[in-house]
């Protein structure tokens, strides 16, 4: 048996309105139309189905037997419409009940916090997932759609045509240094005077490994590196420790105040990194990632530079 074109789930949401209120003014109050309309839509239900669901009764319609099968029926064939169409964006990323949300280590001294409190002001149904790595390991777990929206660093790492983009502010790169080291108290440091000095650095991969490596190229000379680590704490606790120096941008100077200190680099060394927010255009009508950019947008606005 072939189904009538004429067989929507509008027309049975239209005639399920009207076995609950047993009224085409209310019916069609409820579905914001007009009392023609939902009766249009219940006799072109009629026609599809090839049978009768109502007798007349003077201005009133009056349900037969097969009106209460379709009502039973139909109720179960919505819902698991609605429900498929719910799983089917869930399996897509859109508006499911969890957030996968990526970031390096070191936003989440502040700015992580911060936007996901926001975030379950916005969406307080919603369960957010924080994973933490670097921009290139972030980056390739949002581009395999294991990550909604990846807070990094925007670098060329970052930079694809299927992604967008929204800055949150700018962070400068500073030299940290243990807080008894002969240079901790310098208002800033020529860094090619420290071309013997030991130093630490993050693995490939962090958006900050990368810019240190810059640094050390405009002044002139390849660090002796002590140690690589895989986060930016553990690079703090070394320096904070005395093992050696390590370029960090400031936002994480916070961390060991009184044990490291974070000093300006001379004006020609100077960097900055650029944080944001990256993610999918294909997902950008998501209302969990809609909510996020807001409060990023907030964010930024708190935040300029």
């Amino acid at each position: 048996m072939q189904i009538d074109e004429e067989l929507t789930l509008k027309k049975l949401q239209v005639f399920l309105a009207f076995m609950r209120s047993g009224n085409l003014g209310k019916a069609a109050a409820d579905l914001n139309t007009s009392n023609v309309s939902v009766h249009r839509a219940i006799h072109s239900l009629e026609a599809a189905l090839r049978c009768p669901l109502f007798k007349h009764e003077g201005r009133n319609l009056i349900p037969l037997e097969s009106a209460y099968v379709l009502e039973e029926r139909a109720q179960k064939l919505v819902q698991d419409v609605v429900e498929t169409v719910r799983q089917t964006r869930e399996a897509a990323g859109f508006s499911a009940e969890r957030f996968k949300l990526g970031a390096l280590y070191s936003l989440t001294v502040k700015t992580v916090p911060q936007l996901i409190m926001g975030l379950k002001l916005r969406r307080s149904e919603l369960n957010i997932d924080l994973i933490l790595g670097s921009n290139v390991d972030l980056f390739y777990k949002l581009k395999s759609m294991e990550l909604d929206a990846i807070l990094v660093s925007l670098n060329d790492s970052v930079s694809d045509a299927d992604c967008a983009q929204v800055p949150l502010f700018s962070d400068d790169i500073f030299l940290a240094a243990p807080a008894d080291s002969p240079v901790a108290r310098q208002a800033e440091i020529d860094l090619s005077e420290l071309r013997d000095a030991t130093f630490l650095t993050l693995t490939q991969g962090f958006a900050t490994h990368q810019d240190g490596n810059r640094v050390f190229r405009q002044a002139g000379f390849e660090p002796q590196v002590a140690m690589q680590v895989n986060d930016i704490f553990t690079l703090l606790s070394m320096v904070n420790s005395g093992v050696g120096y390590a370029l960090l941008p400031g936002r994480v100077g916070m961390v060991y105040e009184s044990g490291v200190r974070l000093i300006p680099l001379r004006a020609d060394y100077r960097l900055q990194q650029h944080i944001g927010v990256v993610f999918l255009k294909a997902k950008e009508r998501d209302p969990n990632l809609l909510a996020l950019l807001a409060e990023c947008r907030m964010y930024s606005l708190k935040h300029p530079g």
